[in-house]
């Protein structure tokens, strides 16, 4: 054997068929040990994995097989985020059903994740597209609909003229759509909501209890939530021709009224829409609004642009104080009243638009130690903290007090019977649209009656199913255009009615799956709770960063409103979170600047410096920047040739192997190729170690210095790599085991002169070796199994269980204290682990390097911190 070279295209399908045989991976929900919950985010099935899905998966994998290990009942599913827009696509460009496109694909990559060895249960396997799946999704929509979490209302959104549908803002690029390339539209449209901004609070300040979660996440999370405390201030408005004598704000910076120099609407205000209906020129101003979309990306960078409406506001604080009314492009309807005030010094988008303007700014907040004489504003707002300038009664006040004082004197001054000030929380979170007008989505159970108004779909008639004959010849949604499909009777009259032809956000899909998993075999309703609320929270969810917003509020939300509902019992669905870096390669141009595959390139190296040819011409490569793999740039590495040349545990030892799991990994030939002979060192010393051994070894009475520095090695090992599990940190578990597979190498070169091994250097191999091979179990389980069978070990490695580490041999017998003499380090001694101050003392004052350094002085005093440092007083 051990003379054999590893052929992992023999192993590895050997050891996956025996696993499966085995179902070694498959949870019982009815298995009585603690269960432990490890999921990465599910793909979408595009067509083939990717580098990414090979490291995010391999990082779970890890977790999963160790957790089983330490004896936890592992749950591990996978399934497929199967709907949307990309499988219509799809099906527009191939003249292929979205479904048989769709399938083909979790087909293929569900192979390729197969062959990676990934401890999956797949019995569990799931699809959203799939009528036994999202049945249950529409049932939980008339659930929250009857728990008052759903709503219908008419909401701005950004149109498609082209495709005739709405999308998303991630989805507008440059104001025009992704797909069609047309500008798009903003229109107002009756849509489907759930209700998210109930939870608004809470969503915002559970975030402080999900300690397990990285804090830039968190982050996010708390920005998007957007929670602010201001006021609520109503400015009077001088004569209006519509009748409005008002204007109500919401602001969050009150500190700065006296900064202010005008007022401003959004094109959509009740108030903008009365003034435009007799102005031509405004009606005009507005529809180019709409064209920005609703995207915040977009309106933060698109010139800021004003219509002056002639109206007045007049100040707060002084009657004679009046500002201009502008329509503008920059102000949203849906955050705070959509009116504000303008305050140019102290923030960048109303400073932008005074300059373009010539309104000017007044500077109300300067800096700590800046004369306010000499403060100026020009190109720059000034937005860090300070105190009060040029505003009357609040100068000299930090803006906390300020903020405070205007609160208090607008509170206290009326208008009518109500307050001009009030204080209120305000929100950025928006209600989350879910209607798409699609076809490859999840049917929402909605019956449209010209007398009975909007009918819930009954349960008895769930799954409102897609219909099979679809055509995307026509633009806009095939559901809305399909000849018959539409067409029902209502439930509640009799009468002709009409379904709801949109589908939902595949963000619905995608908000709930982790909850399926659980009991995905249950017919009768979403979830069993017994189940549910056994599995989750997630103790362990993976995936990018990129999701790190909507997918996990939009999950958060979710699982309330299914506790709300009865379908779960807890409010958080996760518990810990984690987020890996990309997969990134260098890029490839040929001289006419199209892209090169790496395949397609051959490096040359000279010292530094690295020249790239083509393989098959043999003409120049330019070596360009290290980015993220991309198909548009083709720097992708395919994660079945890599298995195919290499394979799987190679693969997965070098995603974990080459940097810390929350960032980037560059991915090269030399890394790969570095990671496949490691797996033949390993092999190798295995499996001397098996020969030499006899596949076992008893532990002698007696074990020398050498064979017990070994198992040392080997048991600090296994309590580091464990550790370092336990905190996700792979690439230090990787530096672990190398350090340990050294010293094992080191052990058995020392022995390679004697004929026999004696007892002890046996044992102390042959145990290092097992311990090595069940620490890289986890990361490389084909090769596991292989050393596990050659060491003479019961069973499987992939359900043996964790060993615990000898706590005897993690303790050091001597330790190196340093000596200070009067306050000064000028000498080290080494002392028993175990020894106390009397001994301490006594090897201190025997030290030939402290007596040379006590100059013939006599001690006065010694002083012993115990294991940490001797201070010695002349």
């Amino acid at each position: 054997m051990a003379v054999e070279r590893y052929n992992p295209k023999e192993s590895e399908p050997k050891w996956r068929s025996v696993w499966n045989e085995r179902k070694l991976f498959e949870t019982r929900n009815d298995d009585p040990r603690p269960s432990y919950y490890v999921l990465e985010m599910f793909p979408y099935p595009s067509g083939r994995i990717h580098m990414g899905h090979v490291r995010n998966y391999a990082m779970g994998d890890v977790v999963a097989r160790y957790k089983r290990a330490k004896g936890f009942a592992v749950l591990h599913p996978m399934g497929w985020d199967a709907f949307g827009l990309p499988a219509e696509n799809a099906a527009k460009a191939n003249k292929i059903h979205p479904r048989e496109w769709t399938y083909a694909n979790i087909a293929t990559m569900r192979a390729q994740l197969q062959s990676m060895g990934l401890s999956l249960d797949w019995s569990r396997e799931l699809a959203t597209c799939d009528p036994s799946y999202y049945r249950h999704q529409q049932k939980m929509f008339l659930d929250f609909l009857k728990a008052g979490l759903v709503d219908r209302k008419t909401a701005k959104v950004n149109w498609d003229p082209v495709d005739e549908t709405v999308l998303a803002n991630e989805q507008v690029i440059d104001g025009r759509g992704w797909r069609s390339g047309a500008l798009v539209e903003l229109r107002e449209l009756t849509q489907w909501f759930f209700k998210i901004t109930a939870y608004g609070q809470e969503l915002n300040d559970a975030l402080e209890g999900l300690v397990r979660w990285p804090d830039k996440v968190r982050l996010m999370q708390k920005n998007w939530i957007g929670r602010s405390e201001g006021l609520l201030i109503r400015f009077a408005l001088e004569s209006n021709p519509t009748g409005q004598n008002e204007l109500e704000i919401y602001t969050t910076r009150p500190d700065t009224l006296f900064g202010a120099k005008f007022m401003a609407i959004a094109p959509d205000h009740p108030l903008a829409k009365s003034l435009a209906e007799n102005n031509p020129e405004l009606q005009a101003f507005i529809a180019e609004c709409k064209k920005t979309g609703t995207a915040q990306e977009n309106i933060d960078k698109a010139e800021k642009l004003g219509f002056d409406t002639g109206l007045r506001a007049v100040h707060p604080f002084d009657p004679s104080w009046v500002l201009p009314v502008y329509v503008a492009n920059f102000i949203l309807m849906e955050y705070g009243t959509g009116a504000i005030f303008g305050c140019p010094a102290h923030d960048q988008r109303d400073l932008d638009f005074v300059n373009r303007y010539g309104l000017g700014n007044t500077p109300v907040v300067c800096p700590e130690g800046v004369d306010p004489a000499t403060f100026v504003v020009t190109d720059t707002a000034y937005t860090d903290d300070g105190r009060m300038i040029n505003s009357r009664f609040l100068d000299g006040m930090t803006i906390p007090e300020a903020k405070e004082e205007v609160a208090r004197r607008l509170e206290g001054e009326t208008r009518g019977n109500s307050a001009i000030g009030a204080r209120k929380v305000n929100f950025r979170l928006r209600d989350w649209g879910i209607s798409r007008q699609r076809y490859w989505g999840c049917p929402i159970p909605i019956i449209h009656c010209a007398d009975c108004g909007t009918v819930p779909v009954p349960d008895a008639d769930l799954p409102v199913k897609l219909p099979d004959d679809v055509s995307f010849e026509k633009p806009g949604n095939p559901l809305d255009h399909h000849p018959t499909w539409k067409h029902v009777d209502c439930p509640s009259c009799g009468g002709p009615a009409r379904r709801e032809t949109d589908t939902m956000d595949t963000f619905v899909d995608s908000s709930w799956y982790f909850a399926r998993f659980t009991d995905p075999w249950r017919e009768d309703t979403p979830t069993d709770r017994k189940a549910v609320d056994r599995f989750l929270p997630v103790d362990q969810y993976i995936g990018g960063v990129e999701h790190a917003i909507l997918h996990l509020l939009y999950s958060r939300f979710f699982t309330r409103a299914m506790k709300a509902t009865g379908h779960a019992g807890l409010d958080e669905p996760f518990d810990g979170m984690f987020t890996q870096g990309m997969v990134v390669h260098e890029t490839y141009r040929a001289e006419d600047g199209s892209w090169v595959e790496p395949g397609n390139v051959r490096i040359e190296a000279n010292g530094s410096e690295r020249r790239g040819f083509h393989v098959e011409t043999s003409e120049p490569i330019e070596i360009g920047s290290i980015e993220k793999m991309s198909k548009s740039k083709k720097n992708v590495v395919d994660p079945d040739e890599i298995i195919a040349s290499y394979g799987a545990d190679t693969a997965r030892w070098f995603m974990l192997s080459d940097s810390p799991p929350d960032r980037d990994v560059i991915w090269t030939d030399e890394g790969v190729q570095g990671a496949a002979r490691f797996v033949q060192r390993f092999w190798r010393l295995v499996g001397e170690i098996a020969e030499r051994t006899g596949n076992k070894a008893e532990q002698p009475a007696v074990i020398g210095e050498g064979a017990q520095a070994l198992r040392k090695a080997s048991h600090r090992a296994l309590h580091a790599v464990g550790a370092d599990i336990e905190r996700l940190g792979f690439n230090r578990c990787v530096a672990h085991i190398y350090t340990l597979t050294n010293a094992i190498a080191k052990a058995l070169d020392a022995a390679a002169e004697s004929s026999a091994l004696a007892p002890d250097t046996a044992f102390a191999l042959h145990e290092s070796a097992t311990i090595a091979t069940q620490l890289v179990a986890p990361m490389m389980p084909h090769l596991a199994e292989e050393c596990w069978q050659a060491l003479g070990q019961a069973g499987l490695a992939g359900e043996a269980s964790w060993p615990e580490a000898q706590a005897d041999l993690l303790r050091d017998d001597s330790v190196v204290l340093p000596v200070q003499i009067n306050g000064k380090k000028r000498a080290e001694v080494t002392v028993p682990a175990d020894a106390d101050t009397v001994a301490v003392e006594a090897i201190v004052r025997a030290s030939e390097a402290v007596l040379k350094a006590l100059e013939d002085r006599p001690i006065r005093k010694i002083i012993v911190v115990p294991g940490r440092i001797v201070n010695v007083v002349v």
